[in-house]
């Protein structure tokens, strides 16, 4: 049985930790010239089995042209997003032996579709994008960095993904006779 982290008033139900979580941070792609941030928020359901969590998310953002000093910016970008991560292999640990935040290296998968308005890029308005994503997590948060290829047209663009995440787990209460 879990554990309890908490009662409410009511002596019938207990907080206890759930498989759902809220997926948040921040996503951009590297290189010169333009590129694109953006905010991304989303749902994670983690696994007990097999792989470490499935996610669905929405990214929103902007391009940035990274030559430019004053007004680089231009056009809309929206990326519904799904995503799929292993468990992390711990290498380190901060604190308590009991309690203490684990550190250690996973690997993502995703797919996206982006959808943008004012695009600077060759692929148009529309494209697709696969990017397989080391990352460095501590705790419910993450650091990722790998390639993402963009689908359109004849011919693949490769670029560089960096991304900052967080989870926030979602509370359930439940029933005790």
């Amino acid at each position: 049985m879990l554990a309890a982290q908490g009662t409410t008033g009511d002596s019938s139900t207990t907080k206890v930790p759930s498989h759902h979580a809220i997926g948040f941070g921040y996503f951009a792609t590297l290189g010169s010239y333009w590129q694109i941030e953006a905010a991304e928020i989303g749902y994670v359901r983690r696994m007990s089995h097999g792989l470490a969590a499935f996610s669905v998310s929405g990214r929103v953002g902007t391009f940035i042209d990274e030559t430019a000093v004053v007004g680089g910016t231009k056009g809309i970008v929206f990326a519904p997003t799904l995503a799929a991560r292993t468990h992390m292999k711990r290498i380190a640990q901060l604190g308590e032996d009991e309690h203490g935040t684990a550190i250690g290296l996973d690997m993502t998968l995703e797919a996206s579709a982006y959808f943008a308005g004012g695009s600077p890029f060759w692929q148009g308005p529309r494209w697709g994008a696969i990017a397989l994503l080391p990352g460095l997590r501590i705790g419910n948060a993450a650091i990722v960095l790998g390639p993402t290829a963009f689908f359109a047209g004849s011919k693949p663009a490769v670029r560089g993904l960096l991304a900052f995440r967080g989870e926030a787990p979602l509370a359930r209460k439940e029933r005790h006779p």
